[in-house]
């Protein structure tokens, strides 16, 4: 596990973080050569606070690991909470309805979330695959962190997550947002996430690369890589 530290929880220190350019058709093998740790299923958390590009980097991945031939089943965590306040309560239905099932072997399902709406709608099926992606804030927490094959953190600067958050959402949901922010900081305090993830990733990257095929691995302590 990558032993890198952070001026603060979510957020490394980018004057003295280097960057390796990286290619996502390399880690989608690593995650395919990986052991299967949930059951017979290899899976991957991709965590980091909100706004910082998880949801990106993580289609991404699935795309690659489709190309090896492996079956990937996606999962956020957006569709998982009960709001702005469900950080702290979806796991539990996460474990029950979906990793517990997969652990045996099973196919599970959950009940995604509508924001608009602001109430849980359909049932979704989640089918035994090779790879569980889950991708989301807390993913990659204590919890989990044994029976992961690959554990990913995204990060951004707050102010540039922020203002994704506000361009995406509306001005009038800044509240929440600041809100959210500092649950996440608190979280990822008391989680050390970044502490014992296997890959740190640049959400706002800006050295050279093709962001289809490529991504910039942080780097720390001399270019420690994990």
């Amino acid at each position: 596990m990558v032993q890198d530290s952070y001026d603060a929880p979510g957020q490394p220190s980018r004057a003295e973080t280097g960057v390796a350019v990286q290619g996502f058709g390399d880690l989608a093998e690593r995650v395919v050569g990986g052991a299967a740790r949930l059951g017979a299923v290899r899976m991957v958390a991709v965590d980091g606070p909100a706004g910082a590009g998880k949801t990106t980097f993580a289609g991404r991945l699935a795309g690659a690991v489709r190309a090896t031939g492996a079956t990937v089943a996606e999962l956020h965590v957006d569709d998982l909470l009960a709001g702005w306040a469900g950080m702290a309560t979806f796991w539990p239905r996460l474990e029950r309805d979906v990793l517990a099932k997969l652990r045996r072997g099973h196919p599970g399902a959950y009940q995604r979330y509508d924001w608009e709406a602001a109430r849980f709608g359909e049932y979704l099926a989640v089918a035994v695959p090779d790879v569980l992606l889950l991708e989301g804030v807390t993913s990659a927490r204590a919890a989990i962190r044994a029976e992961l094959t690959l554990s990913v953190f995204v990060s951004a600067p707050p102010d540039l997550r922020l203002a994704r958050g506000i361009a995406r959402d509306g001005e009038a949901l800044r509240p929440q947002w600041l809100r959210w922010q500092a649950e996440e900081h608190r979280h990822f305090a008391a989680d050390r996430t970044v502490e014992h993830v296997d890959l740190l990733v640049d959400g706002a990257p800006t050295a050279p690369h093709d962001p289809r095929t490529e991504y910039l691995r942080q780097l720390r302590g001399g270019g420690r890589s994990g």
